[in-house]
Order: structure tokens, then C-alpha cells, then sequence
């Protein structure tokens, strides 16, 4: 899980191949706060969806206590980096 997240970090702080941008500190400070960012607002959205789908019943008695045990909102394969985002 956590090798797919640093992934994610990669390919969304893509600039200069996930480098961090800025010749001094308080430049590449202020990109890791935006990195840092992203990702909270990302794990927050994600929570937000997986809380709505587990809210339906039918999945209280599809999914086992396995099942729950990995649940996690470290996800991004509905992120679109490079374009247009559409969201229901």
C-alpha cells in the first residue's frame, strides 16, 4: 500500500520527474506543504466515497472482517493528472 502511495506522489508532483522544484529551502518548503496538501485533501475525499458506498447495506453483508481490516484511503486510481476531472 504504501509503495502504490509513494507512486501516486510521484505522479502528481511531477515536477521536474517528482524532484522538488526550487534552488532554496523556503521554495522546496512551500512545495512540500502543497504536496502535503494534495494528499490530505485526496485521503479526505477518498474517506468521503468510501463512507458513502459502505454506507449501503447491500455491502454490510458482502464484505468480511478481512475485508475491513484493508480497507484504506490510499488510492488514487481515479485521478486523472494530466486533463479534465469530472466528479458525480
Amino acid at each position: 500500500m504504501v509503495e502504490n502511495w509513494n507512486s501516486a506522489n510521484r505522479d502528481l508532483f511531477y515536477g521536474k520527474d517528482g524532484d522538488l522544484a526550487g534552488a532554496d529551502k523556503e521554495s522546496q518548503g512551500a512545495s512540500m506543504l502543497a504536496l502535503h496538501l494534495l494528499q490530505s485533501a485526496l485521503v479526505h475525499v477518498n474517506t468521503l466515497l468510501m463512507q458513502e458506498v459502505l454506507a449501503d447495506p447491500k455491502w454490510a453483508d458482502k464484505l468480511t472482517d478481512a475485508d475491513r481490516r484493508t480497507l484504506s484511503p490510499l488510492f488514487w486510481t481515479h485521478i486523472n493528472p494530466y486533463g479534465r476531472f469530472e466528479l458525480e
